[in-house]
């Protein structure tokens, strides 16, 4: 330390560096093994171009040249003031010593970040702030064994050695008190958020069942003649005549009265396979056995035979009149179980993360508020829609009482669990732009703005992904007031 207290002194003594003017007293701060001394000209900061002189040594005090050093001296927009400032000209001058310059637009209150590579590629940071007319700069080190600020003076009436930080305040307890500031630990909860989407009920796909015969024909009797009409399984759906169908029906009885003759003979093994072959080309037709054995029993051919339908449902597509003509595979009706339904619903993309097959979900109908139905996530789809950045989730409900019936929208709420979160309340953050913020309690009337890192919502609280750790006191009520007590343009300008 004492070597480099001496490159400090020599940092005050070398007015060389300088185009004129005085010269700020020297800070220095630590950060991943690399003193950083950093002093402003002029010593009173002014609108217009300005001086930051840095001084870089390793622990064992060698300067430290070659570095890529990088100072940002800039102001974040607030309200309809854009940001302001960048990136200052860095210039190396020899023996660890770099100058930075810089032009202020404004008076006012500005961030400075400071970063220096190495030539072994470790970066040390500080960060801090400078105010126009102010004598100095203010800074902290930032990362692996990062100190508070000091100085070579006792001139400083408030010198940095304590570690306070340049944004941080104070208000009295008195005025807290009327203003009506409550202060909370962030706390670790079981944190659960909600995906909300906007669902279509639909029947289940693989319950579905077509009505369309293998071969040609003309409907007969229709005794299910609409849509939405209910049907039981077994249940004449309409009556069909259909040459090729009746000729089979003369073949099978034929074979059935060769096979009654066959038994007087010694050969009634050919009549046995003709009848199972007559049979089996019906049954390929989808003509049932119980259909088969009520033609055997009366003995001659049904010239309009019934279809039957196949399950129990709700005809939900009809493609046939009384006297139609139909082809093989047309379809002529669809049935739809609806005893149980799906639900899909469309998320952003974003949200595909928190959404997973087995989670819960809660789906209600807009006209129907109070009625909820608990819902199962059965599939979630592998791809997008490419124009709405969108994907589908598959729900399935049981709908015993029919209150969910296909092409309804509903309101879906997957429950997604995220386990133990450090969580704050939404009021205690303070978005600023791209940024967000808490006022952390130090104790004695005495907050800093701490920057955090916002996650998820649940609720009105929000998840902190960094910037806090579980137990830290923060501000939860009346953040705008503290905000404004602490003349915030200030301090937000610092951060």
């Amino acid at each position: 330390m004492r070597v480099f207290q001496n490159l400090v002194l020599s940092l005050v003594l070398s007015v060389t560096w300088a185009c004129g003017g005085s010269r700020s007293e020297p800070v220095e701060v630590h950060s991943e093994g690399v003193e950083i001394a950093a002093a402003v000209e002029p010593a009173d900061l002014r609108v217009g171009k300005n001086v930051l002189w840095l001084e870089l040594r390793d622990d064992e005090g060698a300067p430290l040249e070659g570095a890529d050093v990088d100072v940002k001296v800039h102001m974040h927009a607030m309200g309809a003031m854009p940001a302001m400032g960048g990136p200052a000209s860095v210039t190396e001058v020899g023996a660890g010593r770099y100058r930075a310059d810089f032009e202020l637009a404004m008076g006012s209150t500005w961030n400075v970040e400071i970063a220096a590579r190495g030539p072994e590629g470790v970066v040390a940071r500080a960060e801090g702030s400078l105010t126009v007319g102010a004598p100095g700069v203010r800074l902290e080190g930032v990362g692996s064994g990062a100190t508070a600020p000091t100085t070579t003076t006792e001139s400083d009436p408030e010198p940095h050695a304590e570690g306070r930080h340049p944004a941080e305040f104070q208000i009295p307890t008195g005025r807290l008190q009327r203003v009506g500031v409550r202060i909370a630990p962030a706390e670790m909860k079981n944190f659960r958020t909600t995906v909300r989407a906007v669902g279509r009920v639909m029947a289940e796909e693989p319950e579905l069942q077509d009505v369309a015969l293998k071969l040609r024909g003309w409907v007969g009797k229709l005794y299910i003649d609409a849509m939405g009409d209910p049907v039981e399984k077994g249940e004449t759906l309409f009556t069909v005549y259909s040459p090729e169908l009746y000729a089979a029906q003369e073949e099978y009885l034929q074979a059935l009265r060769s096979q009654a003759r066959a038994r007087d003979t010694t050969a009634p093994d050919r009549a046995d396979y003709l009848v199972r072959a007559a049979r089996n080309r019906l049954r390929l037709w989808d003509i049932s056995d119980g259909e088969l054995d009520r033609i055997a029993k009366r003995g001659e051919p049904v010239e309009h035979l019934p279809i039957r339908a196949p399950v129990s449902g709700y005809v939900v597509e009809k493609n046939v009149v009384e006297g139609s003509a139909f082809q093989p595979g047309q379809r002529l009706y669809r049935i739809a179980p609806l005893s149980r339904v799906w639900v899909e619903a469309e998320v952003y993309e974003y949200e595909l993360p928190l959404v997973q097959e087995g989670q819960t979900a809660s789906v209600t109908l807009p006209y129907l508020p109070d009625l909820s139905f608990e819902a199962t996530v059965e599939y979630v789809y592998p791809m997008l829609d490419p124009k709405t950045r969108t994907a589908r989730l598959r729900l399935a409900i049981p709908n015993p009482d029919m209150a969910l019936r296909p092409d309804m929208y509903a309101n879906v709420r997957v429950h997604a669990e995220r386990g133990e979160r450090l969580v704050v309340p939404q009021s205690a953050v303070l978005f600023a732009g791209e940024r967000s913020f808490v006022f952390r309690s130090l104790g004695d009337g005495r907050f800093r703005p701490q920057a955090v890192e916002i996650g998820l919502r649940s609720g009105e609280e929000l998840e902190v992904l960094s910037g806090l750790e579980a137990g830290d006191p923060i501000v939860t009520s009346a953040t705008f007031l503290i905000a404004s007590e602490s003349r915030l343009r200030a301090a937000l300008e610092q951060w």
